[in-house]
């Protein structure tokens, strides 16, 4: 099989620069995979295995969002700054510049499933398909769930990390030995982390400008500007066919998940037992399979995609 090949660059955002990778070639048949990554304020690196895609025939576009990897910093900006909207401005300007927007899916993980949601809400005309992927739908949602799962940890974790959070000393080395009894439960089950995630959390340590900002201090403590936002508002509006994907341990829970589920017009959901909140890196063979069977079904040469039954039990 030829090697797929790759093309690396930047488009501008209006004053600024937006790293993309695109694995492949767009403009053919089979319609480009746009993988919009989480955090907000991480990078693109976690999710590179899914240019596996291109093996395929589909063409597969990473970009780094703004304040991230390869794109322009912005550690002076302040809070108002970074929104939700600034980003999904992002995602359209890029979507243009690339010319792909008559024939495109997108890929949404964790932060970036919020992202692609707004998106596709919008119902542009070459959008043909949406995954999101460990994605809460609020974070509302999200904050009442890591009080769950934050409960579940081995005995003084949690105290622990509160004394730390309330202290202020979230940037201490004992905070983060402590952080990972959570990562390792709920975030990465794969150990040691692999490279790919392993370079994102390097690169956000490095400048956690938009994380801190929008986020806070860790996954399972959202204070930042964030903190209140749902597009769950926005869900009834996509119609294009949908898949989700979760983790049977992952800190995206059923709980945060289900208002996709509900709303969405066609959609199917898919839970990987073994994992946490990357099943594309914890269980990358069964992964690949769903997502690509996914693509291909959805194609219009493929047999019209079936709409999942909405049994909620059969998600608990």
């Amino acid at each position: 099989m030829a090697v797929a090949p790759i093309a690396k660059g930047w488009v501008p955002f209006g004053g600024y620069r937006t790293w993309y990778r695109v694995t492949g070639t767009a403009g053919g048949e089979l319609p480009a995979v746009v993988v919009v990554h989480g955090g907000p304020g991480s990078t693109h690196d976690y999710l590179l295995n899914l240019c596996s895609l291109a093996e395929h025939g589909f063409p597969v576009v990473h970009y780094d969002q703004l304040g991230s990897g390869g794109s322009t910093r912005l550690p002076g900006q302040d809070a108002d700054f970074w929104t939700p909207e600034l980003f999904g401005d992002e995602l359209d300007n890029l979507v243009q510049h690339l010319g792909i927007e008559d024939n495109y899916v997108l890929f949404g993980q964790s932060w970036g499933g919020l992202v692609v949601a707004r998106h596709a809400a919008q119902r542009p005309d070459g959008l043909r398909g949406l995954v999101i992927a460990d994605s809460p739908a609020s974070y509302p949602l999200w904050r009442q769930e890591m009080d769950v799962l934050r409960a579940q940890l081995p005995p003084g974790v949690d105290d622990q990390l509160r004394a730390h959070e309330a202290a202020g000393t979230t940037g201490a080395p004992e905070y983060f030995e402590l952080m990972r009894a959570f990562y390792d439960r709920h975030v990465c089950r794969v150990l040691p982390w692999p490279a790919d995630y392993l370079a994102s959390f390097m690169e956000m340590a490095d400048d956690n400008t938009v994380y801190a900002t929008m986020n806070g201090p860790s996954e399972f403590t959202v204070t930042g500007t964030l903190k209140d936002y749902s597009v769950i508002e926005h869900l009834d509006d996509i119609e294009v066919p949908t898949l989700l994907v979760s983790g049977r341990h992952d800190e995206a829970t059923p709980v945060t998940i289900q208002p996709y589920f509900d709303r969405i017009h066609d959609v199917r959901w898919e839970i990987f037992e073994d994992s946490s909140h990357v099943p594309h890196l914890e269980e990358p063979e069964r992964f690949r399979e769903v997502l690509l069977g996914f693509l291909q079904d959805i194609q219009p040469t493929a047999p019209a995609s079936r709409v999942a039954e909405r049994e909620v039990a059969s998600h608990g």
